[in-house]
């Protein structure tokens, strides 16, 4: 039993539907958690860590 604080306020997670998903890809990888309540999404945590600097890429690529 855990308490999620969410868009209708704090409500225990045993009332919520939890949905997790991940990306892993060369550039990133990206974990995320969603808690649904009936049907409507109420709460979104994401966790992201870049494996390498893709930004500094995309600039020296617009420079050309």
């Amino acid at each position: 039993m855990a308490i999620v604080t969410t868009t209708k306020g704090d409500m225990d997670d045993s009332l919520l539907e939890k949905k997790e998903g991940i990306i892993d890809n060369d550039n990133e990888t990206t974990q995320w958690v969603e808690y649904w309540l009936e049907g409507e999404l109420v709460h979104r945590s994401v966790d992201m860590t870049l494996k390498r600097n893709v930004a500094g890429e995309a600039v020296a690529q617009s420079l050309g």
